[in-house]
C-alpha cells in the first residue's frame, strides 16, 4: 500500500528462519530422510489393549533361554576377554565358517573369506549402497519393497524403479520392460533388490523357473543381484529353497541375518560377495563401525556350536505356520468382499488388497482407535503408491490374539466401507496420491 512504512530490519529474514539452526548445514542426503509418518502412533499399538499385527518381530520367547543363558554365562567364563574386545573389519573367522555352514542349507558353496560380518543384515544393505551408488543412480526393486531397503536407497540419492511382482514373486517381462525404459531415456540400472523366499512385504516366493530367468536378465543387462533372505530357512512345508547366490557367483550380492533365526537383538548379519568387492565392502564397515559387535557375534557362534539349532528352527516354522494358518482362517471369516490377500508358504507377512476405495493409511488411526494395528502399503512404495495396501504380520501374536485382532480390523473395514457409501469417495483421503513422488520413509524398528 503506498505510503506504508518499510518493514523492520529483519522482519523478511525472520520468515524464513527455520525451527531448525542447522537446516542449511546438512549434506544433500539428508533430504532424502523422512520419519515414517506411523511412528507416532507405536506409543498407542504398543499398548496391551492393542492387538499389533505391524511389527515384524520374531517370537524369541520359544528360543530355549535357560540353555542360552548357561551358554552364555559359559562364554564370559571361558573365553570373556576376547569376547569383549575388539575383532577384525571383516568379523570372527570362525562365525564366518559357519556363516557358510549356513548358507549351505540353500545351496550356497562359499569361502570364509568373501563373508564380511554386518550389524544386521540392515548395515549390510547401507554398505552396499555406499559402495555402489552415487546420488541419482537407479536400483530396481520389487513393488512392493522392504521399507528398510527403501529408505536405504533413499539416504544414497538412488532413484528406486519399481518392478512388478505376482503370486510366483518377480514378474521376469516386467523386469525387462523397466530395463527397456531406462535404456529409452539413457539410464541403466546399478542394482536388482529382491526378497527372493517369503517376501517382505508381499509374502509370497519367486518360482524356481523365474530364478534362472531373473538372473539370465540381470546378467545380460549387466545388472547385480542383492539378494536379502533373512527368511530362506523359515518355509512351512518345504526344505529352503535354492538361493540365487547357488546358481552364479558373479552377479549376486547376499544378504543373510540371524535376526529370525535366533535373536534381532543381537544384530548379527552379513554380506557375501565377490573378492574384490568384499575388500570395499570391509573398509566401508570399518569407517564406518570399526569392527562389527564382537560379543554378538561370539554369542551366535556358540549357539551354532553349541545349541541344536536346527531343531529351534524347526520350532519356528511350526509356531509360525500355526500363527499363518491362524491369520488366514480369519480373513477368510471376516473381511469382506472385495479383499484379498496372498498365502505365504513361510516367513511372517500376509499382504492384502482391500476393496475399492479404501486407503489403508487414511484407516489407520481409526484402526488404532479400535484396538489393532498393521502397516499401511504406502510404506513399501517409493512412489507413494500402496494406498490399497496393507501388511499384516502373524510372527508375534497369539493365534487367539490374532483372531481377534483381524475382527477388529474388518469391522473397521466395514464402517469405513459405509462411510465411503454414505459420503463419496472423498470420505477418506487417498494417501497414495497426496504422497505419490515422495522420498521412500526412514523404517522405524517396529516395521522390520
Amino acid at each position: 500500500m503506498a505510503g506504508s512504512p518499510p518493514p523492520p530490519p529483519g522482519a523478511v529474514a525472520a520468515a524464513h528462519v527455520s525451527l531448525d539452526p542447522y537446516v542449511e548445514r546438512y549434506a544433500a542426503r539428508t533430504h532424502g530422510m523422512r520419519a515414517s509418518e506411523i511412528r507416532a502412533l507405536f506409543a498407542v499399538a504398543n499398548r496391551p489393549e492393542v492387538v499389533s499385527l505391524a511389527g515384524g518381530m520374531p517370537f524369541t520367547a520359544a528360543l530355549p533361554l535357560d540353555s542360552v543363558g548357561v551358554m552364555v554365562a559359559d562364554l564370559l567364563r571361558t573365553a570373556g576377554a576376547s569376547a569383549l574386545q575388539y575383532t577384525g573389519g571383516q568379523g570372527d573367522p570362525v562365525l564366518r565358517e559357519q556363516i557358510t555352514q549356513v548358507m549351505a542349507l540353500e545351496g550356497i558353496t562359499a569361502s570364509p573369506d568373501d563373508v564380511v560380518v554386518t550389524v544386521g543384515s540392515q548395515q549390510a544393505l547401507d554398505l552396499v549402497s555406499r559402495v555402489f551408488l552415487d546420488p541419482g543412480d537407479v536400483v530396481l526393486a520389487e513393488a512392493p519393497s522392504y521399507v528398510g531397503a527403501l529408505g536405504t536407497f533413499s539416504s544414497a540419492q538412488a532413484e528406486v524403479v519399481h518392478v512388478a511382482m505376482d503370486n510366483d514373486g518377480l514378474i521376469p517381462a516386467a523386469l525387462q520392460e523397466a530395463l527397456d525404459r531406462l535404456a529409452a531415456r539413457g539410464r541403466r540400472a546399478k542394482l536388482l533388490y529382491t526378497v527372493p523366499n517369503y517376501h517382505n512385504p508381499a509374502g509370497v516366493s519367486m518360482s524356481e523357473p523365474r530364478r534362472d530367468e531373473v538372473l539370465a536378465i540381470a546378467r545380460s543387462a549387466g545388472v547385480l543381484v542383492l539378494e536379502d533372505n533373512p527368511y530362506g530357512l523359515l518355509g512351512f512345508d518345504e526344505e529352503p529353497r535354492r538361493a540365487l547366490r547357488a546358481r552364479t557367483s558373479d552377479e549376486v550380492l547376499y544378504l543373510g541375518s540371524f535376526s529370525k533365526t535366533i535373536s534381532p537383538g543381537l544384530r548379527v548379519g552379513w554380506v557375501l560377495a565377490p573378492h574384490a568387492v568384499r575388500e570395499k565392502l570391509v573398509l566401508a564397515s570399518e569407517a564406518q563401525v570399526l569392527c562389527p559387535p564382537t560379543f554378538s557375534g561370539a554369542i551366535v557362534s556358540a549357539y551354532l556350536r553349541t545349541q541344536p539349532w536346527l531343531e529351534q528352527v524347526k520350532v519356528f516354522r511350526e509356531l509360525y505356520r500355526e500363527r499363518r494358518d491362524a491369520t488366514l482362517s480369519a480373513l477368510a471369516q471376516h473381511f469382506p468382499a472385495g479383499a484379498t490377500w496372498t498365502r505365504p508358504t513361510g516367513g511372517f507377512y500376509v499382504w492384502v488388497t482391500l476393496p475399492e476405495g479404501l486407503d489403508s493409511k487414511a484407516m489407520l488411526p481409526r484402526a488404532v482407535h479400535a484396538r489393532v494395528a498393521y502397516v499401511p502399503g504406502t510404506g513399501f512404495y517409493a512412489d507413494g503408491g500402496g494406498g490399497r495396501h496393507l501388511r499384516l504380520s502373524y510372527c508375534f501374536p497369539e493365534p487367539d490374539r490374532i483372531r481377534e485382532g483381524v475382527r477388529r480390523l474388518a469391522a473397521v473395514l466395514s464402517e469405513e466401507s459405509e462411510l465411503r457409501s454414505v459420503f463419496g469417495p472423498h470420505a477418506t483421503a487417498p494417501s497414495g496420491s497426496k504422497d505419490r513422488g515422495r522420498r521412500a520413509q526412514t523404517p522405524a524398528p517396529d516395521l522390520a
